[in-house]
């Protein structure tokens, strides 16, 4: 045992040793199967003959010791442990009714995908069935629930409709999200089952958003009265070993957030066994480090499950963060359609169900009913399940047009300033925040409309500007940030933790996707996050969290919306002298993210306007900012003005002279093209040309209208463009007007963007790759005169 005793050293710190004093026993049977009779480790496992008991045993631990366990890291007393010794009939056979009803509607599932009326990708949880048994017994409805791909069970045991389920299943408009998220998608706002997410370990940070929401309507007195609410996350012990798992328990830890960390340990990461890729499967040990207390149990004996996970939600619900582990076995491959070529997986999965299905092992074992009652509740069941297949098959299909409709929660055409706050905002504002404190705040935000009166305001202050009013004026408006406390690079953040304290505004680790994901379980739960960026390129760590908060209301079908912004310094200015990494086009990046409104500003009074509409969007934008200008731009904002999220800014009209000699040309640009563009003016001027200099402060939506108005008038256009050749915003733009404008044109449209190659930090080099005012006069030359 001494091995086993220095690895959770290892993992936990130091107070492992008294941590940890559960970890010999529990982990004791894995030790054998490993010194014992060890399996190759080499080869696909194809036609081996693997005695499969070997590589996995069941974990048979009774509930005494789960008991010992519970005492020593939970701090339980034995007079609080023994009210969760006995299970009562009633109790029983609601939690044996619920493993009945997952395994039969998974094997309905099952067929319907054979027969082709499931499509796409579906993962069964069949063998796993105590876990939604004790989710249906502990987890409230008004609990927030975040599950992975392999969700039917845990939305069944979440009290959504099973009808709803498999309508969605069979691509239906009674779905639970209309047809439009299928088997990984199952969302219902009624039970607060938020998923169903389809990319590994991505709901981690969401669970955690969620959580914080809960702690949040308790600061700012909006909770329901004795409020004990929970989250609860699920997530494989394979899935597990991703950072995101750290980076979680640390934050859970750190705000002391009610969440439970639900470990389904099925032994498989995907179909790969995990011992094979992982050196320490119990994750429930991992929580150690961060004194999160952790239980192992086994997940083939429903009654010890129960027992186990009501003892555990207990303890989140008063006082704090937990993992419960439950080692179980997967009677299924990944997917109806997966091969199962691992090692050893066809082997393990007959074993598994010969030997260590959980029903059977409650039916042979239950002493609170005869097996003419167990045959009963599974006859009902099947019933049920029969009708629910009958249901999915009658039901219609959704429209085509409701694709499109889904698209954003606000149409793009939102007037903002006609946004209310409800009559209560001001009130909770004032009681939850420090007095001393908001005068403070409010002071500050006097200096900084002096600033703007007087024309002196940068566009990171009038950025700070918008953020503080929107945040004293809806009190569910709340920020996170790194260096926030500081006011990070450009002021953006400045006083916000300072005035509205740590829950609203956020000081986050060094992992953009760690806080975007936060923000989104914030966003699914009534709050407006702000994610400012310290520069956008940081945000490619969050690309997947992006992804998903643009698809959320569509792919939920409208039930959950997205009311976050992201704000961030960024882009590519000539000369700038930061090197490749932080010359990257984000802006191009996130085009072709669904959901997503993005825009540009490169003036203060821009960046003010904008970044309030965005806030109050209730769909998720982003804003980039001039990297290159923040302080060095100044100007005014006009006060308390929402701006159009998108319409275009026609920064400079070409005169009628030079339109009628055709010597006008249209150049749209955004971010450090606009100062490039207007430096240039003189210069394009004086050779007798001029310009209708189009600011594109919305990239998506496009706002085609200013743009052909431009062109009806000078027909030539030149796209300065902060962004690559291949992929840029630029071709998606030329594109857009070569299909809606090309009557318009009398020439090709010309695009003057960066090279391919990435940027360097050697000026000499770097005036190959980024385009500047230098390149738009001769652009301009080229074009009146005809020079293709």
């Amino acid at each position: 045992m001494r091995a086993y005793v220095a690895l959770a050293v290892l993992a936990g710190g130091a107070d492992a040793f008294t941590r940890s004093a559960m970890a010999p026993r529990r982990s004791r049977t894995m030790m054998m199967s490993q010194t014992l009779k060890k399996p190759a480790a080499q080869g696909n496992g194809i036609g081996e003959n693997i005695d499969v008991e070997q590589m996995r045993p069941r974990l048979e631990v009774e509930w005494t010791q789960i008991k010992d366990d519970l005492k020593n890291v939970f701090g339980l007393t034995e007079e609080e442990l023994a009210k969760y010794d006995d299970i009562s009939k009633d109790d029983q056979m609601a939690g044996y009714e619920m493993m009945q009803m997952c395994r039969q509607f998974e094997n309905a599932c099952n067929q319907a995908y054979m027969q082709g009326n499931i499509r796409g990708f579906m993962h069964l949880d069949n063998g796993q069935e105590t876990i939604p048994a004790f989710v249906a017994d502990s987890i409230r409805k008004t609990d927030i629930k975040y599950s992975y791909y392999r969700e039917h069970t845990h939305a069944l045991a979440s009290g959504v409709d099973p009808k709803a389920i498999m309508a969605e299943l069979f691509a239906k408009e009674t779905g639970t999200c209309k047809g439009t998220g299928g088997s990984m998608h199952i969302y219902d706002k009624d039970t607060f089952f938020q998923g169903g997410w389809a990319l590994v370990c991505e709901q981690l940070p969401y669970a955690v958003g969620a959580a914080r929401s809960i702690l949040l309507d308790r600061k700012l007195g909006i909770a329901p009265p004795d409020d004990d609410r929970m989250a609860i996350v699920f997530v494989g012990e394979g899935g597990a070993q991703n950072g995101r798992m750290a980076e979680c328990l640390n934050a859970a830890a750190k705000e002391n957030l009610p969440i439970l960390f639900l470990v389904i340990d099925n032994g498989r990461a995907i179909n790969t066994y995990t011992m094979d890729v992982a050196t320490n499967s119990d994750v429930f040990a991992q929580g150690a480090h961060y004194g999160v207390p952790g239980v192992k149990c086994d997940g083939q004996n429903m009654v010890d499950v129960m027992r186990a996970g009501r003892a555990v939600t207990d303890y989140v619900r008063g006082s704090g963060p937990a993992i419960m582990q439950v080692h179980t076995f997967r009677f299924t491959g990944h997917s109806p359609a997966d091969p199962e070529h691992e090692r050893g997986r066809k082997f393990e999965k007959k074993w598994a169900r010969d030997n260590h299905d959980p029903l059977k092992l409650y039916e042979e074992s239950c002493e609170v009913a005869g097996e003419e009652e167990l045959t009963a509740t599974k006859k009902k069941v099947m019933a049920e399940v029969k009708e629910v297949i009958a249901y999915a098959k009658t039901s219609p299909e959704p429209p085509a047009s409701l694709a499109k409709e889904l698209e954003f929660p606000d149409a793009p055409d939102t007037d903002y300033n006609t946004k209310t706050v409800p009559d209560t905002a001001a009130g909770i504002t004032t009681s939850s925040t420090d007095a001393a404190a908001l005068a403070r705040c409010e002071e500050h935000i006097v200096g900084l409309k002096e600033k703007a009166a007087a024309g002196q305001i940068t566009i990171g202050d009038a950025v700070n500007l918008a953020i503080l009013e929107e945040m004293i004026r809806d009190p569910m408006t709340t920020i996170h940030a790194e260096d926030l406390q500081a006011g990070s690079s450009y002021d953006i953040p400045k006083l916000t933790q300072q005035t509205f304290g740590t829950l609203r505004a956020a000081d986050e680790i060094i992992d953009e996707g760690h806080f975007i994901g936060k923000a989104l379980g914030e966003g699914m739960n009534g709050y407006r996050p702000i994610v400012e960026l310290m520069n956008t390129n940081f945000g490619i760590y969050g690309m997947a969290e992006l992804s998903s908060a643009g698809n959320t209301y569509a792919t939920t079908g409208g039930q959950f919306e997205m009311p976050m912004t992201i704000i961030g310094a960024g882009g590519t200015a000539p000369n700038q002298a930061l090197g490749a990494e932080h010359s990257q086009p984000f802006h191009a990046y996130v085009m072709g993210i669904p959901g997503l409104k993005i825009c540009t500003a490169s003036s203060p009074e821009a960046a003010y306007g904008i970044a309030k509409s965005m806030i109050r969007d209730n769909g998720p934008g982003i804003l980039f900012l001039p990297v290159k200008q923040m302080k060095s731009v100044k100007g005014s904002v006009d006060e308390g003005v929402c701006l159009p999220m998108n319409k275009a800014r026609v920064l400079h009209k070409a005169s009628d002279a030079s339109i009628s000699a055709g010597k006008a040309v249209t150049v749209l640009t955004y971010l450090h093209g606009v100062k490039e563009s207007l430096d240039a003016m003189e210069t394009i001027n004086a050779d007798g040309n001029d310009i209708e200099l189009i600011e594109l402060t919305s990239l998506k939506p496009l706002d085609m209208d200013t743009i052909r108005a431009s062109l009806e008038k000078t027909h030539k256009i030149i796209i300065l463009d902060e962004s690559t050749l291949s992929g840029g915003v630029g071709a998606t733009v030329s594109a857009l007007i070569s299909e809606r404008c090309f009557d318009e044109l009398d020439a090709p449209v010309r695009r003057l963007c960066m090279d391919d190659a990435p940027v360097p930090y050697a000026a000499s080099m770097e005036k190959a790759v980024v385009k500047r005012g230098s390149d738009l006069i001769e652009a301009v030359r080229d074009a009146v005169a005809k020079k293709l």
